[in-house]
């Protein structure tokens, strides 16, 4: 199962120093079935799109939490086996929730199968989005207007073997 781990650059060189992503658990998003009926599509590369937004939107609280980071979104995705990747689908009745999984075992490095990054003229906008997340999420239309303003740029996407040059 593809799963899409959200983490900021600090995160991303910590995973590569220790060859592994933890602590656990890990949340990452999935396709889970709630994110399939919620997008109404059969088409699995729309809806691992999807789910890769969703870890995207994680990743942006990641970074309001994290003040002192670089403002740039991270999302690692990760192969893993089916039986490693806990889905409950009560939560997933929540519509934040969409997608959510979690990971009871550090996910080697090795199992990445890309990076997902925001470029450099992203993080204007990011930053003013993880500054307007608290606002937003109490309900200032205008402050959601700004954390949308992050969406607007897509991730773009890195081979595992340029981790190196991404926490250089």
């Amino acid at each position: 199962m593809r799963v899409y781990i959200p983490t900021t650059l600090p995160g991303l060189a910590e995973a590569y120093k220790a060859g592994e992503l933890g602590p656990v658990p890990l949340d990452a998003f999935a396709v889970t079935p709630s994110l399939r009926e919620w997008y109404v599509s059969d088409d699995i590369e729309e809806l691992e799109y999807a789910a890769l937004n969703r870890a995207a939107q994680a990743a942006l609280r990641l970074l309001a939490l994290h003040p002192d980071v670089a403002r740039r979104r991270v999302v690692l995705a990760v192969d893993v086996a089916d039986t490693e990747v806990r889905y409950d689908p009560d939560r997933s009745l929540d519509p934040s929730a969409l997608g959510e999984v979690r990971l009871d075992k550090a996910v080697p490095l090795s199992k990445a199968a890309a990076v997902h990054v925001d470029a450099d003229e992203a993080e204007p906008d990011v930053t003013a989005a993880a500054g307007a997340l608290g606002a937003a999420d109490a309900g200032d239309d205008d402050a959601q207007f700004v954390v949308d303003g992050a969406e607007d740029h897509e991730l773009l996407w890195y081979a595992t073997q340029e981790i190196p040059n991404l926490i250089g």
